[in-house]
């Protein structure tokens, strides 16, 4: 029998197993689905549809460089526990993966799972192999690609990789000329997680909803209304300055901001530089972790 694309597919969908694998059992079983379900699991590779039902939160963010700074790649993959997160087979893994969203086309995320990856089928054929040999859950969370022409890239890691930053910056500069400049402001945003740049980077719905917010907490503290407005500007200054990065004070240097820092580098180098890119990876944000006994966890491992 035939051995059809859509029957591979069927095959992964219901046992995880990597794209070679199930062609292989399916031809070796003449494409009867069921028995090519107990050959996977017989051979130990269809372990990846037993874990993927757990929460994968931990893990790492990993950055990655051209050498000329014209480009960078930030990537996210989470395991079930920082464990294995520590592991070294899944350290250069997920190194092996930035590289690849580094050359990636897209910062599409199925296409780049549909990536070659070294004789192991594809990217997600290799990520079901680790599920299996390691034995959790783990999946590629979100990747970012940046080459915005014109601008030079530099980064900063923290906490061996629960932190990731990618900062652009638009000047003639060199990388070699900005690198300490470009990991001293990652390094900002990675300690202060601004959300924007500057103000001009903020959408207005962000700024209304902020300022009907703060109407309504001065009017709750009982402040006349003709000057709500008045104490309202005042606050969200006050507020954008926290939360936009060339305002904050730079963390390294309280006596200044981050946006003077770059204009006394900027003069040093004799080059203008502009932040007019941003993004900050931390692991597991955003994703509901299940909270659970220890003594529990340690045991239902054990039973795996």
């Amino acid at each position: 029998m035939e051995v059809t694309a859509s029957m591979v597919k069927e095959l992964r969908e219901r046992t995880g197993a990597g794209m070679m694998d199930c062609k292989s059992v399916l031809v070796e079983t003449s494409g009867d689905i069921e028995k090519a379900i107990e050959l996977l699991r017989e051979k130990g590779l269809a372990k990846a549809a037993k874990k993927a039902g757990r929460v994968a939160s931990q893990g790492l963010v990993n950055l990655a460089f051209s050498a000329d700074g014209k480009a960078a790649a930030a990537i996210e993959v989470n395991s079930e526990t920082d464990f294995v997160a520590k592991n070294e087979e899944f350290i250069e893994f997920v190194k092996v993966l930035a590289d690849k969203a580094l050359e990636a086309s897209s910062d599409d995320l199925e296409a780049f799972m549909a990536l070659p990856y070294k004789e192991e089928g594809t990217v997600q054929d290799a990520l079901n192999n680790k599920i299996a040999r390691i034995g959790e859950n783990m999946n590629v969370r979100r990747f970012t690609r940046f080459a915005t022409p014109g601008v030079v890239y530099a980064g900063y890691t923290h906490g061996n990789g629960k932190i990731g930053v990618i900062i652009g910056f638009e000047t003639e500069a060199t990388y070699d000329e900005i690198s300490v400049l470009g990991k001293d402001v990652a390094m900002q945003v990675a300690s202060m997680n601004p959300q924007f740049i500057d103000e001009t980077s903020i959408d207005p719905e962000y700024i209304e909803s902020e300022k009907k917010i703060l109407v309504q907490q001065a009017l709750n503290e009982g402040k006349p209304a003709d000057i709500v407005e008045k104490m309202v500007t005042g606050r969200l200054k006050k507020e954008l300055k926290e939360t936009c990065l060339i305002e904050q004070k730079f963390v390294k240097n309280g006596d200044v901001s981050v946006c003077q820092y770059i204009d006394d580098s900027a003069k040093a180098i004799g080059k203008p530089i502009k932040v007019v890119e941003m993004i900050r990876y931390e692991v597991g944000e955003g994703i509901e972790k299940k909270e659970e006994n220890f003594a529990e966890e340690v045991a239902k491992q054990m039973n795996n």
